[in-house]
């Protein structure tokens, strides 16, 4: 991907991809958008899960125990509640609007089971790589409220909540050195603009949830994302997006890439595969 030195080089989408459905945990109905065939990962991101359903039945069977080494899990809560416990004793519930950004380092095993037997459940699950020096870290967790969200109203028409990054005086809660990430959850009314200025060098893309919207200034280029789908942004620093007819919900996010080896199977995320393989032994030996 090309970056400009330019503050006013303008963003436009380097390619679409439309996510597709998918389950995962105990059969958990989802649609996965980052970490399938179209899109395998893009560096730090290494998958992105949309979770969303009125049926009960797509979601109680949860997540049960399963294991992490290596990276971090983001969850970002839109309705529903979810309990989360892991093996060193931790536990919470994700209400809706909170975000947990979960380190899970050198290895832990949790689940996340549904505190609902009916109603509506819907969110994302993005993971996003660690480099080689922090993999082993010890486990930890970044848990916010939704009132410790910021909430922007940029102008008129879009409002923002910062779950990491910066617009404008409002810093959201995350801090991530290593990839320095911007998570931004964006509501647009009809026809509404925004523009915002995307950190130099970091990966990004643009995942419209409802609505449409379209990608770069009016003029040769823009282009248009529609519901359930993913734009991968082409490493510019101006962004500009405007919203469709009916308005538009996207999340943006972008992050710093490692650019080094990955090793990946399952619920594991190393550099090489003599690393995997230790992490299987280790949880075999119960060292998680």
């Amino acid at each position: 991907m090309s970056h400009s030195t330019s503050d006013t080089h303008e963003v436009r989408i380097d390619r679409i991809v439309s996510g597709q459905a998918a389950s995962d945990g105990a059969g958990v109905r989802l649609i996965r958008v980052i970490g399938g065939a179209s899109l395998p990962d893009l560096d730090p991101f290494l998958l992105l899960d949309e979770f969303g359903t009125d049926r009960p039945e797509d979601y109680l069977a949860g997540f049960p125990d399963h294991p992490h080494r290596g990276f971090e899990t983001v969850t970002y809560m839109l309705d529903g509640r979810m309990r989360h416990r892991d093996n060193h004793g931790n536990e919470g519930v994700l209400v809706p609007g909170s975000v947990q950004w979960m380190t899970a380092g050198r290895g832990l095993v949790h689940s996340e089971m549904p505190e609902q037997l009916e109603g509506r459940m819907r969110g994302f699950q993005l993971w996003v790589n660690l480099p080689a020096s922090e993999k082993m870290c010890e486990p930890r967790y970044q848990e916010f409220s939704p009132a410790s969200i910021p909430s922007v109203r940029v102008s008129d028409g879009v409002e923002i909540k910062v779950i990491a990054g910066r617009v404008g005086e409002a810093q959201g809660p995350i801090s991530q050195p290593a990839t320095r990430p911007v998570y931004l959850d964006v509501s647009m009314a009809a026809g509404a603009a925004w523009e915002h200025e995307l950190p130099e060098g970091h990966n990004a893309f643009a995942y419209v949830f409802e609505g449409s919207v379209q990608v770069g200034a009016d003029s040769v280029g823009a282009r248009e994302l529609a519901t359930r789908q993913l734009g991968v942004l082409d490493g510019g620093r101006r962004l500009a997006v405007r919203a469709g007819a009916s308005g538009a919900r996207l999340i943006l996010v972008a992050g710093r890439p490692l650019r080094e080896p990955v090793a990946r199977h399952g619920p594991f995320v190393m550099n090489t595969r003599e690393e995997l393989m230790q992490a299987f032994e280790d949880l075999r030996a119960g060292r998680f």
